[in-house]
């Protein structure tokens, strides 16, 4: 509580996916997106963080998942992009520089793909914010998902090694 007991709202951090070459959300950003709808109901005006910036296709992931909050109803001034994020490492530590410019909010919940879930949390945490796990999107179909599970184990220690580092040097 802040501001008169006037509670501070919660951050749903939503993290990228790919962008089709064509300019339209992959399936995997669909599917965290409506893992993000899903994760913030029930909460009092949910702020939601759409990360990622310009891969290989434009536009940026972040700008393309405000686009689909807004056509899920979400009320434009209720989503914050974090635009500049190429990997899940820096939009973690651009999540939390954007956090901190805000002066905080209360809870943070991360969404993404279940895969990818632990290593969005350990990262949000790394860089100084108290995140916990929001929601996992659904997982694609056949055997694809199991692909992105073993890209996971050498990326979660790798990742924990980069955070550290960084947060030691920003410090």
């Amino acid at each position: 509580m802040r501001d008169g007991d006037v509670p501070l709202r919660t951050a749903v951090v939503i993290f990228g996916a790919a962008v089709r070459p064509d300019g339209t959300p992959s399936e995997t950003m669909r599917r965290r997106v409506i893992a993000a709808a899903q994760a913030a109901m029930g909460l009092v005006a949910p702020l939601y963080l759409p990360t990622g910036g310009l891969g290989r296709n434009g536009p940026t992931e972040a700008t393309l998942m405000r686009r689909l909050l807004e056509e899920a109803g979400v009320d434009p001034a209720d989503i914050l992009e974090e635009p500049t994020g190429t990997d899940t490492l820096s939009s973690a530590f651009a999540v939390a520089a954007l956090l901190r410019a805000r002066g905080g909010v209360g809870r943070v919940l991360a969404v993404s793909s279940g895969y990818h879930l632990r290593r969005c949390v350990m990262l949000l945490r790394l860089a100084g914010v108290p995140a916990e796990g929001g929601a996992a999107a659904q997982p694609g179909p056949g055997f694809a998902e199991w692909r992105w599970r073993l890209r996971e184990a050498p990326a979660l220690p790798y990742d924990a090694v980069a955070g550290a580092w960084r947060r030691w040097r920003e410090q």
